[in-house]
């Protein structure tokens, strides 16, 4: 079984932060048999119809099935598309990710995970930020709601705080619903 990583690049995705989410989440998924790889980089010229050019934003939905598109031509067991454009959906200022359980696709945008964008200095910063983001997404993709635990990964980010707060793992009611899914 394979977790596909899929980068949908705007300008830039760096293989460093891709590497170490596909470290880290093979780390976790392998104990259910998973392995995970990093697809090659698909540009999102064909996504720029859903390019909000007041907001500067793109709608995040068009990404999650272009993700689903390619996950089900190259045959994944899951895809998570790793994105440097920014994303929002309806009602929503921005999202950090978005995921179809039923599609067994997500989507995470690097453009608001990165220090630079609060005016910070990176560091380790946005690995542990896309990490998480990752790994919050994939639980989506296998089933889990979000926890009302502020330390659990699968906990809702409202905003970067609460990305930075929260853990990089599944609090144990999370995990043992995430080993039903897939056990």
């Amino acid at each position: 079984m394979k977790i596909g990583l899929i980068p949908l690049v705007r300008k830039e995705i760096e293989g460093e932060i891709l590497e170490s989410i596909r470290k880290h989440l093979e780390g976790f998924y392998s104990q259910f048999g998973f392995n995970v790889e990093i697809l090659p980089e698909t540009t999102i010229k064909d996504l720029f119809f859903s390019y909000n050019s007041t907001r500067e934003q793109f709608l995040g939905r068009f990404f999650l099935m272009k993700v689903a598109e390619i996950k089900g031509i190259k045959r994944l067991s899951a895809g998570l598309g790793i994105t440097d454009a920014d994303l929002y959906e309806e009602g929503m200022n921005f999202i950090f990710g978005l995921a179809n359980p039923y599609l067994k696709s997500a989507i995470i945008s690097l453009a608001r995970l990165k220090p630079t964008f609060y005016g910070e200095r990176d560091g380790k910063l946005l690995k542990e930020r896309a990490i998480k983001e990752a790994m919050h997404e994939m639980g989506h993709v296998f089933g889990l709601e979000h926890c009302l635990n502020p330390k659990c990964v699968m906990h809702f980010s409202n905003s970067i705080i609460d990305t930075d707060y929260k853990g990089k793992d599944y609090c144990e009611k999370c995990l043992n619903t995430l080993k039903r899914n897939l056990g």
